[in-house]
């Protein structure tokens, strides 16, 4: 969330900087802040005159008290008026703090102004593009084929955007996650089993609530739980309402979890394979940092995802999103997106995210930079180390051959009990 008094003291650049994000209504916004600019400047009169009075009252105590009662009048006034003015200046902060909950994180001075996607600025590639002898096929058709990826019974089962995976594919997944895992751990990062259920005060914390609701599933039990749409919600909030000892800076996690997202505004989007879920696998990794370390922290944690997919070979590039395609809680974010040759195009494997103390400011995360100093917010940051189900898309049609089989890295054979190859069952 932004915080109220940055957000008056810089109200133009601010609201300036928003703009960018696209099509936003900032008219409640304005109209709340110029009347909180107004209701100061009236309480500072009211009060300047308050103690003016105060003054006059006793300088009268002591020349001419007969004047006194005409003066306490005019004192009650002015103390009523003070305290309807107060009172008008709660309710107006209160009101713009749920405004500051649905309002998105400002963008940081390098993130390109763009109007959609198309303005996206790519920083790197990696590797190249796999040359084929025939037409790779995409990854649901190559599912299908090797008998190992069933869409119909998930749908029979739980409906549509689900799958089930069988034999080799259900094992290359297990593989995958164990070794994503296990190259966080090599780079630092405390592995975490997280729950999957948490409150709303910790999906507030993140920023998912309450702008997103529809896109959460929830339970209708008491006390209410939302499922995770990401392990960021439960690991961020592993350290809220806590003051972390600035030494202990950075706190790097890693966590495996399922993800659950009803995709409210996806319909109609990649309706076809395992693209877009209501339900996937993920491994992500979240940082504590201090502030002054928190755009290198960046760079970094997105190196540890990309990282991933260089010791899988897979040809991938880092682009930072422009303003308008940014998510809510950012300030500034780098998609990694990996080549699919089935389907002939670029697609997000991974969105590593500075936050600067947007969510910090909502979980009340922050440290003490040294002893008897005063506390401060941290930075935090994440991003996925990788989306599971998206790698085994790109395994799928990256190493696919023309007689139906497909290679398995040289990276997951361990974890695959030395299997060089999956074949059709």
């Amino acid at each position: 969330m932004l915080d109220l008094r940055s957000v008056s003291q810089n109200f133009d650049a601010v609201l300036a900087r928003l703009r960018t994000r696209g099509s936003l209504d900032l008219g409640p916004f304005q109209a709340l802040f110029g009347e909180r600019r107004e209701l100061y400047v009236s309480l500072e009169a009211l009060q300047k005159k308050r103690n003016d009075a105060n003054e006059q009252m006793k300088r009268l105590a002591r020349e001419d008290p007969a004047a006194l009662d005409g003066l306490r009048g005019e004192l009650r006034q002015v103390s009523g008026d003070i305290k309807d003015k107060e009172a008008r200046l709660k309710a107006v902060e209160a009101e713009l703090e749920q405004i500051l909950l649905m309002t998105p994180n400002v963008p940081h001075a390098s993130v390109p102004v763009g109007s959609s996607e198309a303005d996206n600025r790519v920083e790197r590639t990696w590797g190249e593009k796999p040359v084929f002898l025939f037409q790779p096929k995409q990854h649901f058709e190559l599912g299908d084929r090797l008998g190992l990826m069933d869409f119909e019974r998930a749908a029979k089962v739980s409906g549509s955007r689900f799958v089930f995976l069988k034999g080799a594919l259900a094992r290359l997944e297990r593989a995958l996650v164990s070794f994503m895992l296990d190259a966080h751990a090599q780079k630092g990062y405390v592995e975490m089993l997280p729950p999957y259920l948490v409150n709303r005060t910790s999906m507030t914390g993140t920023g998912q609530l309450p702008k997103f609701e529809e896109d959460a599933f929830k339970t209708q039990t008491d006390p209410e739980w939302f499922l995770i749409p990401t392990a960021e919600v439960p690991v961020t909030s592993y350290h809220a309402d806590e003051i972390l000892d600035g030494a202990s800076l950075p706190l790097k996690y890693c966590a495996f979890s399922p993800c659950f997202r009803a995709e409210a505004g996806a319909a109609g989007r990649d309706t076809r394979g395992m693209i877009r879920q209501h339900q996937f696998h993920k491994v992500e990794l979240v940082q504590f940092v201090h502030p002054e370390g928190s755009l290198a922290a960046l760079e970094q944690l997105t190196d540890d995802a990309a990282d991933i997919l260089r010791r899988l070979r897979l040809h991938h590039r880092v682009i930072t999103l422009c303003t308008a395609d940014m998510g809510f809680s950012s300030q500034i974010t780098h998609d990694i997106e990996v080549w699919l040759p089935g389907q002939g195009a670029y697609r997000e494997i991974s969105s590593c995210s500075n936050f600067g103390d947007f969510q910090s400011r909502r979980a009340k995360v922050r440290f003490r930079p040294a002893p008897g100093e005063k506390p401060q917010l941290v930075h935090t940051l994440n991003g996925s180390g990788l989306a599971v189900g998206r790698t085994l898309i790109a395994l799928l049609e990256n190493y696919q051959r023309e007689d139906g089989t497909v290679a398995v890295p040289e990276a997951l054979r361990p974890y695959m009990g030395g299997q060089a190859e999956i074949r059709p069952a």
